[in-house]
């Protein structure tokens, strides 16, 4: 059989985030169980260029695969492949940009409900392109939220990101002038840029806030500062090999002894709750996401499964 190429269009047709979200909380289930294995990201560069490759392998699935993508000053290009456990073959290629966007967001969803005090409503956003929607859908997902102010250096396409994730989210959404103010007051804050400088200042969050930390997964950028990781009582990474190779938000303050990586804890601990995400009302938590090769494979396998139910897909010609 050959494998099944599945573009954008197809993955945009097929998935949503709220199946995103229960494919992700079974792949930490699984990673705790150690029926599914992570390769950290890694890149070569050449001039203009960088090529990022990672692996994972699902047991639990039956299949392993990979995620490359390249990087220029005008564009990103995603791939996601998927192969059979037993026979080695590849099943599916897959177009995986929009993948990418909902598997973060959905890793922040699940981090989110151990994480973040069930009552929360409000929240504060950084950022307001593509990986920064997702978020947000799926935190809707995962609490009642009744309104959001979103800060990005451009005052327009704040506002007018704001107007369209009103409709799309059917929570209030307005645009923030200030950072700061952005952060203060807030149950949740959500950090999704590509920002090389902390965002906002950390005394102004609120005691009991929960923070999703998703935009740097290079050493060179980060979007919170050293109060902020001075404040939380809780850190937890999606995975913390991978974030000690590329966390920028981790790695100067481990080396001042701000903190230690000993201290945090992995989501899939979390989730198969060997630690608590939140103990008290009035913690400060952190999740620190960079995005994992395991959450794409598994994302990937069912997309195939949708593509097959659905007649979607071109066939390769191997």
């Amino acid at each position: 059989m050959a494998a099944l190429y599945i573009t954008e269009d197809d993955v945009r047709s097929l998935m949503d985030m709220e199946k995103s979200i229960l494919i992700t909380h079974k792949v930490f289930k699984e990673l705790a169980a150690g029926r599914a294995k992570n390769e950290p990201r890694q890149r070569v560069k050449a001039p203009g260029i960088m090529l990022h490759t990672m692996s994972a392998a699902s047991e639990y699935l039956g299949y392993v695969g990979w995620k490359a993508y390249t990087t220029t000053k005008d564009a990103a290009q995603f791939h996601v492949a998927i192969y059979d456990q037993q026979t080695g073959e590849m099943q599916a290629l897959i177009e995986g940009d929009f993948l990418g966007q909902l598997r973060t967001g959905a890793a922040s969803g699940v981090a989110t409900e151990y994480m973040a005090r069930p009552d929360s409503k409000v929240v504060g956003l950084f950022g307001t392109g593509l990986q920064a929607r997702t978020q947000l859908q799926a935190i809707c997902l995962t609490r009642k939220i009744e309104f959001v102010s979103v800060y990005s250096r451009n005052f327009e396409n704040c506002s007018r990101f704001a107007e369209e994730m009103t409709e799309l989210c059917d929570v209030e959404v307005t645009a923030s002038h200030s950072p700061d103010e952005t952060a203060a007051e807030k149950d949740i804050v959500i950090c999704a840029t590509s920002s090389k400088a902390p965002l906002f200042d950390g005394r102004v969050l609120d005691e009991g806030t929960h923070l999703n930390v998703i935009g740097s997964n290079h050493r060179t950028r980060r979007e919170i500062d050293r109060t902020t990781i001075k404040r939380a009582d809780v850190i937890v990474c999606d995975d913390i090999e991978q974030c000690k190779i590329e966390a920028g938000d981790f790695m100067q303050p481990v080396d001042e002894g701000i903190t230690d990586w000993r201290l945090m804890h992995n989501l899939c601990e979390i989730v198969a709750e060997r630690e608590t995400g939140r103990a008290t009302d009035d913690q400060v938590t952190l999740f620190k996401s960079v995005g994992l090769a395991v959450e794409d494979v598994a994302m990937g396998v069912k997309v195939y499964e949708l593509a097959l139910e659905e007649g979607l897909g071109v066939d390769l010609p191997f």
